[in-house]
């Protein structure tokens, strides 16, 4: 992913983001070099130094078949995106896209199933334990659980490049940098509410004038 240096996030930050952004897209490539991809959520987890990305896909998924030790992978993490229109600056420009993203490469392999199962458990953890009845992994049928595990491959990928990229206007002046945070703000588009959030923490002086 090209990004100039103005919009590259340091590596804490885009950690987190991943970890505030689970929901990637994973990618990689088959025996006749076709590219194949699949849409899932990802824990994000620091060892050692090391950032892991554990996560599920289908048995019946062929991708499974590009998992296997070492194999070469693609994690994409989206976050808010939105447009900006050029009306909202003081010279005439041209429009772009404001965008957070993380392209995350690293190394792949299919954990074992007592693996799977914790990395189960501790997502099940992740999002149930603040949910009133929240369903952790002792609260199920074991045999429900049995068959489920069946239909699934458990996967985890040792990240060995990030790649992080929040161009979010830092290219623009204070005057249009306020401007495009008070049009986004008038939006009814989360995405576009999320943007102008991040902008005006990172340039919290302008609106406090």
């Amino acid at each position: 992913m090209y990004i100039p240096k103005q919009y590259r996030m340091d590596h804490d930050e885009a950690v987190q983001f991943m970890k505030s952004n689970p929901f990637a897209l994973l990618v990689t490539v088959d025996e006749q070099q076709r590219p194949l991809a699949t849409h899932i959520p990802v824990e994000i987890r620091e060892a050692e130094g090391k950032i892991y990305g554990t996560g599920h896909i289908a048995y019946g998924n062929k991708q499974k078949r590009t998992l296997d030790n070492h194999s070469d992978v693609l994690l994409i993490f989206q976050g808010p995106h939105a447009y900006i229109s050029s009306s909202w600056y003081q010279v005439e420009e041209v429009p772009t896209w404001d965008y957070l993203a993380v392209h995350a490469y690293g190394t792949a392999r299919i954990i074992t199933e007592d693996e799977l199962k914790s990395a189960l458990a501790t997502m099940l953890a992740h999002y149930e334990s603040d949910r009133e009845n929240g369903r952790l992994w002792d609260t199920f049928d074991p045999e429900l659980l049995k068959r489920e595990l069946k239909g699934i491959v458990g996967f985890e990928i040792e990240m060995t490049s990030i790649q992080a990229a929040a161009k979010m206007s830092q290219n623009r002046h204070d005057i249009d940098y306020k401007s495009i945070v008070t049009e986004l703000e008038k939006s009814k588009d989360q995405d576009e509410i999320q943007v102008a959030k991040w902008m005006r923490e990172k340039r919290k002086e302008l609106f406090e004038k």
